[in-house]
């Protein structure tokens, strides 16, 4: 017998290999059925149903309405989404707060899924002060672009998380309320809640 020849090692490498050759694909598949968790859970509130969902960072997506989440198309993949009034109680509860004026402020993270442009223009969104409003215009000034006030309007357009992100308070710059997803009359109403000049 060949007394350089391992049966056994060159039955470790002969598995190694097939594994590399037949089985990529399955670990590959295992990987990307990997999924988030998303939890939600619905609100009654002053303007209508919301629909709130959270992920392990964060508020994920503030939405007008009671429609099953996963109907939006706003998650950047396929997610898993489980209702859970607990994981959403912290969110709720100040939502409740701000609806009953006794708050101006929301302190809780949120987890904001969006180019980077569109981030930029999200954090411009939460640095406008309560009460008040900001045209596009401004919005773009303040992300360092100031031709960019229809770029803007989409970002605004695709903001995930209503009210806490508070697009509600840019208008147009003639004062107009302009469009908003939640209808113009929800608008007007927040604005009105916060005090805000119309």
């Amino acid at each position: 017998e060949d007394a350089g020849y391992d049966p056994e090692r060159r039955g470790v490498i002969l598995r190694m290999t097939y594994a590399r050759k037949h089985n990529w694909r399955r670990s590959v598949s295992a990987t990307m059925m990997v999924m988030e968790t998303f939890y939600y859970s619905h609100l009654r509130s002053p303007v209508g149903p919301l629909t709130v969902a959270v992920s392990e960072r964060g508020l994920v997506a503030l939405e007008f309405g009671d429609a099953h989440p996963s109907r939006n198309g706003r998650a950047p993949h396929p997610v898993e989404w489980q209702e859970s009034a607990e994981r959403t109680a912290p969110y709720v509860k100040q939502l409740e707060e701000y609806f009953s004026g006794i708050r101006r402020e929301f302190t809780l993270p949120l987890d904001l899924r969006g180019t980077e442009f569109q981030k930029r223009c999200w954090q411009a969104l939460v640095e406008i002060p309560y009460g008040h409003t900001r045209t596009y215009a401004d919005v773009a000034r303040a992300v360092g672009k100031p031709r960019a006030f229809r770029a803007v309007g989409l970002a605004n357009n695709r903001n995930p998380v209503a009210i806490i992100v508070p697009c509600h308070r840019v208008i147009g710059s003639d004062g107009s309320l302009t469009g908003y997803g939640g209808g113009l009359n929800v608008k007007e109403e927040l604005l009105r809640l916060e005090g805000a000049r119309l």
